[in-house]
């Protein structure tokens, strides 16, 4: 399910919510061109940043509605519905990478330049000063996660659905939010201290699983009628599936293929990013040696393959892929003992695989 077709195609597929993403962006664009050309360039970037992911997010919320959904005569409501929600989810995926980007002080995202780079860049051309000019893209970025982040709101209360159930999906959405916000914010502390593992891992269940994995998850199944118990255990396979995928990406930031993933491989060296790889190399004698170069904002390539051979040789890289594929064991254990649909576990169990074998 990650970033590839399902495994059993559901009635409605990401080229659905491409096409609402692409007509939403169409509308904001047109209302915007009354407030100015720099505003309308906003809402530019801001489709630029939403396209090229690997729409996860809409995969899940799709698999989960199609699972529950009943087939029959309120079927293309529910269909329609079910389309608007996942775009909801990716928006809000959108505007969560922006704020994600400025935090980080990156510029560049899956490859190309993020809203601060082109908001940025054009300050520049103007003769404005570097700093000012870093301050007015971020101050951009900010702006168009913001919008991304009430677009998704409202979809999501205009749905043709039931009003306990929009009001369900409200609270799942309110809830992504919460917990994504705290979660960024242990992240940041964290990047001023010495964090152990137990604390690393909860700020993943905070900031990834809960709206990557489990908030779509629940979303879709709520939206499709499935009954309470179901879409309680879907929210604790997303846990656990989000985990793992993070802990993935954290492994893929250090010894990806950046051809693949579309960043950097010393980015998160760079930038001195509190992974569960470092928790692990700090505890081994070794890392000492090392340690002055992680954190570096001049970090180059020889000192960046110095910290992964200390992070090999401590047996931190070989405790995270055990990790991950625990938290993998979990999850399917929670799949098959949640009762979910064939269909829903078939594509759940493949989903927590990929977890453990993707290299993008």
């Amino acid at each position: 399910m990650i970033g590839a077709v399902l495994e059993r195609p559901t009635r409605l597929g990401t080229a659905d919510v491409e096409a609402f993403i692409d007509a939403f962006f169409t509308e904001r664009a047109t209302r915007a061109s009354s407030c100015g050309d720099d505003y309308l360039r906003l809402w530019d970037a801001a489709r630029s940043s939403s396209t090229g992911g690997k729409r996860l997010r809409p995969e899940l919320v799709l698999a989960a509605h199609a699972a529950y959904a009943e087939r029959g005569a309120a079927t293309q409501r529910g269909d329609a519905a079910a389309v608007q929600l996942a775009a909801a989810f990716e928006l809000l995926h959108t505007a969560f990478l922006m704020h994600d980007d400025v935090i980080d002080h990156d510029l560049e995202r899956r490859g190309a330049p993020n809203v601060t780079a082109r908001f940025m860049r054009e300050a520049l051309a103007r003769g404005v000063g570097e700093p000012r000019s870093r301050e007015y893209g971020e101050a951009a970025a900010i702006l168009a996660g913001d919008l991304l982040i009430s677009s998704a709101h409202r979809i999501v209360a205009g749905l043709d659905a039931a009003t306990e159930v929009r009001t369900a999906l409200l609270d799942v959405l309110d809830e992504c939010v919460l917990l994504t916000a705290a979660g960024e914010l242990a992240d940041v502390r964290q990047s001023t201290a010495s964090p152990g593992p137990h604390e690393i891992v909860a700020m993943i269940e905070q900031k990834t699983a809960a709206y990557s994995f489990s908030g779509p998850l629940r979303a879709g199944a709520l939206l499709g009628g499935a009954p309470a118990p179901s879409v309680a255990s879907l929210g604790e396979v997303g846990r656990h599936l989000g985990v793992a995928f993070q802990l993935r990406d954290d492994v893929l930031g250090v010894f990806g293929s950046a051809s693949l993933t579309g960043k950097t491989v010393t980015g998160d060296l760079r930038e001195g990013k509190q992974t569960l790889l470092v928790a692990f190399a700090r505890e081994h004698h070794g890392w000492g040696a090392v340690a002055g170069d992680f954190g570096r904002p001049d970090l180059d390539e020889e000192a960046a393959a110095r910290l992964r051979t200390a992070i090999i040789a401590s047996g931190a890289l070989d405790r995270v892929e055990t990790m991950i594929g625990e938290r993998c064991a979990e999850a399917v254990a929670a799949i098959e003992a949640g009762g979910f649909p064939e269909t829903l576990r078939d594509e759940l169990v493949a989903t927590a695989g990929r977890c453990v074998e993707r290299v993008r």
